[in-house]
């Protein structure tokens, strides 16, 4: 019967007998590599993620040691020395002298580049129009610098004039209409709004609207501060000209609904404890409040109370 099988394939497919021994042995092995992850297969023991875990764990203390460490820096970086305010002409100081009033090295820097190129100040109000330099800072200064309100343009290198005016030479006074920029809601502005304060420009205020949105709004105008690439004196800025409306919450996740990629998306969550957020309901069950977070291990006191305005289980 077999050899009968044999001579129909030879003369089938035309082949010689070293061609069909050949076809066989190809044959034979494509049956034991079919057949072999059936033979070798061995039931794998339960898994245990014990050791995974503590992997885990271990990675997520690091994570959070090095994020600790750097946003101390940040802050040590940013911190304001206390200021120490005095009497004061801005046409002797030096870089040294201005940090000592609060102000940072770069605006000290340009005050000093500014004096070069277009020769001392005149009045206060010339100091306030240096380029980043904070309003806040500016009026505590204003009752120590040692200059006039305002005086006349004499031009740089030629005498005064020492002669004297007409006693009754008629005296025009024109009004002078000063615009100040008016608070907005810093959830409803758009890039055009946040461009009018001092040191934002388009980058900045759609790097702005950009976290805003993605965190479903601002509970807080602090929150600001954590925009990359602000500094600290236009975050004084938009502190001083934007506002949160009353009754008008940021946008809140359920804890209950939530899926994995709407939880990691935010950017007070992230990956790991939005893992950890739907293991635990995976596990547990629904959520009863809010507070339920506190039992999850990966979560600290810092990380609850930044998602706590953000989350709900109804």
């Amino acid at each position: 019967m077999f050899n009968r099988l044999l001579r129909q394939i030879r003369d089938y497919f035309n082949f010689s007998q070293r061609e069909l021994n050949g076809f066989l042995i190809l044959i034979l092995l494509m049956a034991v590599f079919i057949a072999a992850p059936f033979l070798l297969y061995q039931k794998n023991e339960p898994y245990d993620p014990t050791t995974d875990q503590k992997i885990l764990d271990s990675l997520v203390v690091q994570l959070d040691t090095k994020a600790a460490h750097v946003a101390e820096e940040r802050a040590n970086r940013y911190r304001k020395k206390p200021i120490k305010l005095y009497r004061f002409n801005p046409n002797q100081l030096n870089v040294a002298q201005w940090q000592e009033l609060g102000l940072n090295k770069y605006i000290a820097q340009r005050i000093l580049n500014y004096r070069a190129k277009a020769g001392d100040f005149k009045s206060k109000a010339q100091l306030q129009k240096i380029y980043g330099l904070p309003d806040t800072l500016y009026q505590l200064w204003y009752p120590y610098i040692d200059l006039p309100e305002g005086v006349g343009y004499i031009k740089r290198g030629s005498e005064p004039y020492s002669g004297s005016f007409p006693e009754n030479r008629p005296k025009t006074e024109y009004a002078r209409k000063r615009w100040e920029l008016q608070p907005f809601d810093l959830n409803t502005a758009d890039t055009t709004q946040l461009k009018q304060i001092r040191g934002i420009g388009s980058k900045l205020s759609q790097r702005i609207v950009k976290f805003r949105d993605k965190m479903g709004g601002f509970h807080s105008v602090n929150q600001v501060a954590e925009v990359y690439g602000l500094a600290p004196e236009v975050i004084d800025s938009v502190r001083k000209y934007t506002f949160i409306a009353q009754g008008a919450g940021p946008q809140k996740l359920n804890l209950n609904t939530a899926t994995f990629d709407q939880l990691r998306q935010h950017p007070y969550i992230g990956l790991n404890l939005a893992k950890a957020i739907i293991n635990y309901r995976t596990q547990h069950g629904a959520y009863g409040s809010v507070e339920d977070l506190r039992k999850i291990k990966l979560i600290d006191e810092a990380a609850f109370l930044k998602m706590q305005p953000y989350l709900t289980v109804q």
